[in-house]
């Protein structure tokens, strides 16, 4: 059985205004890090569980920026004859490290706030206040920063997220720091401990998710794989659509492959309008689409499967 195979290939690529975030990674670790080590030393020496809680979640937060920083810089790496993608998919790989290191960091916090639960000890509310309220400034600042490129991007929502969550949760820790003051209840600190320490579990879980998935290849959020297939087939001439395949290249971009069975062939302008449509209406950034002008026969593609 003859076939007529032809590929396509589009490329989209994100300007500077878009996806370069060097600046934003840069000033927003500086900040943080900086805060960490004042936000540690406070918490010491209020004795502070919430503080200490908080000051070890924002260094999580410091090494999710660098990891995520370095993965966009190697995303811009072109591809190679041995990494013919180049190197986008270290971005998916960071988030997912970041994503595995913020839990770690939770149990290792939540071991400290059930040891002030079990062994209270008098907390400086005046200097939990002090340094919770900096915290609202620096962590709200640096998810200012990113609040651009958050819709788009796994990666910089994972940061977004981050800061605004630790925004929250530093003011929390101000108004515990207040009523540790007004009631002189040592063991309400650690209990705020637990309130942080689970506010970051749940708000974080759907960014584990979503690149847990995009590591395994799933088909990325936002795109509806049915709908793609309805597309394909709705196209002039297309009566059949088989191996569909939708990945993620990286947390920007996306993949897709497929045949198609098309009565008469094709050409160059189908394909253009086609790769056009499956950018604009999907955001599918890089199309292999292989035509062929007869049904099939079972089995005659190495076993892939819909």
């Amino acid at each position: 059985m003859a076939h007529a195979h032809h590929h396509g290939h589009d490329h989209h690529h994100h300007g500077p205004a878009e996806g370069d975030y060097g600046r934003a990674f840069v000033v927003g670790i500086g900040l943080n890090m900086v805060f960490v080590v004042a936000e540690a030393a406070g918490g010491l020496w209020a004795n502070s569980s919430a503080l200490l809680s908080d000051a070890g979640h924002n260094l999580s937060d410091v090494l999710s920026l660098a990891l995520a920083w370095g993965a966009t810089r190697l995303a811009r790496q072109p591809a190679s004859e041995r990494y013919t993608y180049g190197l986008k998919s270290a971005t998916i790989q960071a988030a997912l490290l970041n994503a595995a290191l913020l839990y770690a960091a939770l149990g290792i916090i939540l071991w400290d706030a059930i040891d002030h639960m079990l062994h209270p000890a008098p907390v400086d509310g005046r200097i939990v206040m002090l340094l919770a309220g900096i915290g609202i400034l620096v962590n709200g600042f640096t998810a200012w920063l990113f609040r651009r490129g958050q819709q788009g991007d796994v990666n910089v929502r994972g940061a977004y997220l981050h800061m605004l969550t630790d925004a929250l949760v530093s003011a929390g820790v101000v108004v515990g720091g207040g009523l540790v003051l007004w009631t002189g209840w040592l063991r309400l600190d650690a209990l705020i401990s637990f309130g942080i320490l689970g506010l970051i579990a749940y708000s974080s879980w759907g960014l584990l998710r979503e690149t847990v998935q995009l590591s395994l290849h799933a088909v990325p959020p936002g795109i509806d794989i049915a709908a793609v297939r309805q597309f394909l087939l709705a196209r002039p001439g297309v009566t059949q659509v088989h191996d569909l395949h939708v990945w993620s290249l990286s947390t920007r971009d996306s993949a897709l492959t497929a045949h198609i069975v098309r009565s008469g062939g094709t050409n160059n302008a189908f394909l253009q309008e086609l790769q056009a449509r499956l950018q604009a209406q999907f955001g599918i950034s890089h199309c292999t689409v292989q035509v062929e002008d007869t049904v099939p026969v079972a089995g005659s593609h190495g076993g892939c499967e819909e």
